[in-house]
């Protein structure tokens, strides 16, 4: 056999369905054989970036492996950026890249490079096939790496005539290997006897919740201690209900605005980690002065790696916050607890009126705010939708628009690198076809992979896209007021190179990719443009002109 069908072999044996890709030259015996392999789908995108962001949020949402296929070196290159928010989001994919012809290394052929060294410093493991009687060996210890706890993409290059060579080593598979280890019973004790003692316990989650399955857990372990619940500025999961009275949004991206915003919690547990992916460096600790810090994560790469902790406890995380809430329930204050917790719902709901209050006040402005047009489309879209966010200065008001419930009901951009949202939607839609899918965008983050367009029209993949339009990179004059403060560096002059002008035809760029559009103006022709873009059941992107800073 040859080197090609035990690639594909391999994918077949660990359960591969869907190879998201962008072929070239190189990559022609596997998009050739793949005709003898009916039952792994081909997702072609049109630029590599969106075809590993794809495979990124197709790994979260099906807990597959996502596999991503990309072209030589400029290919990879492309691919780069997306691969960054796979590592950060703790992403099982095997990227793959067709490599030139090994026979003519030293003669620096066109589009040739090092390509296990290019990918090599945002993967766990980073190889070439170097002969066929390795590609058995490689492709299993690919799979095997990505899903060891933490998960995580690995780097496959695939040189042409490697791929033509014949060997006799069949793909195999590493096994059923359980790798989860249960957290010790000793330390979870100390643990529960730390948060029953607590005056005002607050939980931190990172994405580790969400990806566990352990938000059901989440919620309860709040409820049993009475504790506020935050996470970070950026996740890609939903970790505890949006609208439960414990829950308390996101922290900051500094360390003093996280600091004060945990300053009057005496007990502070971390759940998963590492945290915290911060933007502005500060001097202090995240953590106040005299606050208790536990950790409990599933993994020992992420204890104690950015804070002291008084204590940390390491194993798999829904078992070990039952246990938790089993131990406090007998334990704590009930008395204490109940009085925390009806403090945490009053002061969710001034928060939740004071918001809607603001909405109210801004609802015959125009263009209109994130948070009216936020309001209209969450009333319109179908039960068991998926939202995909990437709308960054809207996202505060998307999670207070929408009602998320449980894991797989929000993804979200983790590390910060725009253009993964619109990509993301594809690998999200193949993973879960049977559920409505919303992508929420600004306009800025869709065009890095508006290519994404044309690749839900040629499968025909009823997403749909809104484009929040400001004509602006609005974040971006948020944070270069923070950086004038910040530096001293205070000015009255307008914001340089932050509008985008002239403005972007979002409806003639979804048309000219095959995708039906709608442009937005009025707040009161979105519900029905929203409910009428999910009933075609097919991709429809709407252009919704939103205020910008200075509107």
């Amino acid at each position: 056999m040859r080197a090609r069908h035990v690639f594909l072999d391999s994918l077949r044996l660990h359960g591969v369905s869907n190879i998201f890709g962008n072929p070239g030259t190189t990559e022609s015996p596997m998009i050739d054989t793949l005709r003898d392999y009916p039952d792994i789908g081909y997702v072609t995108a049109l630029h590599e970036g969106v075809a590993v962001s794809a495979a990124h949020y197709y790994a979260q949402a099906s807990g597959e492996t996502g596999i991503a296929n990309v072209h030589v070196a400029p290919g990879l290159g492309n691919g780069l950026g997306s691969l960054y928010g796979a590592l950060r989001g703790r992403s099982p994919v095997i990227l793959t890249a067709g490599a030139q012809d090994t026979r003519m290394r030293m003669r620096e052929p066109m589009l040739g490079h090092d390509l296990a060294a290019m990918a090599r410093p945002l993967v766990k493991w980073s190889a070439q096939v170097e002969h066929a009687d390795e590609m058995a060996a490689v492709m299993a210890r690919a799979f095997k790496i990505a899903h060891e706890p933490p998960c995580g993409p690995v780097f496959v290059a695939l040189p042409i005539n490697v791929m033509e060579q014949e060997t006799q080593n069949g793909a195999w598979h590493a096994g059923a290997v359980y790798s989860n280890t249960m957290a010790d019973a000793a330390g979870l004790q100390q643990m529960a006897d730390a948060l029953a003692a607590a005056q005002r316990p607050a939980i931190i989650c990172g994405d580790e919740v969400g990806m566990a399955g352990a938000v059901e857990s989440v919620v309860g372990l709040a409820e049993q201690t009475g504790a506020a619940v935050y996470h970070e500025g950026l996740r890609q999961h939903l970790s505890i209900p949006n609208r439960h009275p414990n829950s308390r949004g996101t922290l900051g991206f500094d360390a003093s605005g996280i600091r004060n915003t945990l300053a009057p919690f005496d007990v502070i547990l971390l759940i998963g980690g590492p945290f915290f992916e911060e933007i502005w460096f500060d001097a202090v600790s995240a953590i106040p002065d005299g606050a208790q810090l536990l950790q409990l994560s599933p993994t020992h790469d992420t204890m104690a790696r950015n804070f002291q902790v008084a204590l940390g406890v390491v194993g798999q995380l829904t078992p070990a916050l039952d246990a938790l809430s089993a131990q406090i329930a007998s334990t704590a204050d009930q008395a204490a607890v109940a009085a925390r917790n009806t403090e945490l719902a009053a002061a969710m709901a001034q928060r939740r009126d004071g918001m809607d209050k603001h909405i109210d006040a801004l609802e015959d402005q125009l263009p209109m705010s994130t948070g009216h047009a936020m309001r209209e489309i969450a009333s319109a879209v179908p039960a068991q939708t998926i939202v995909v966010d990437e709308s960054i200065t809207a996202m505060g008001d998307v999670a207070h628009a929408f009602d998320f419930k449980t894991a797989g009901d929000y993804y979200g951009p983790r590390g910060g690198g725009i253009g993964q949202g619109i990509a993301g939607a594809l690998g999200v839609k193949v993973a879960q076809p049977q559920r409505p899918v919303l992508c929420i965008s600004g306009d800025g983050s869709a065009m890095y992979h508006i290519q994404a367009l044309w690749s839900a029209a040629r499968l025909d993949l009823g997403i749909v896209f809104v484009i929040l339009n400001n004509n602006e990179y609005r974040v971006l004059k948020h944070n270069l007021d923070i950086y004038r403060q910040r530096f001293d560096a205070q000015s009255n002059e307008p914001y340089p190179y932050m509008d985008i002008g002239p403005e972007l035809d979002f409806v003639s760029l979804a048309a000219g990719m095959g995708v039906a559009a709608t442009r937005i103006r009025s707040p009161d022709e979105l519900r029905a443009a929203v409910a009428a873009g999910f009933a075609s059941g097919q991709p429809h992107l709407i252009e919704v002109r939103v205020a910008g800073k200075e509107t």
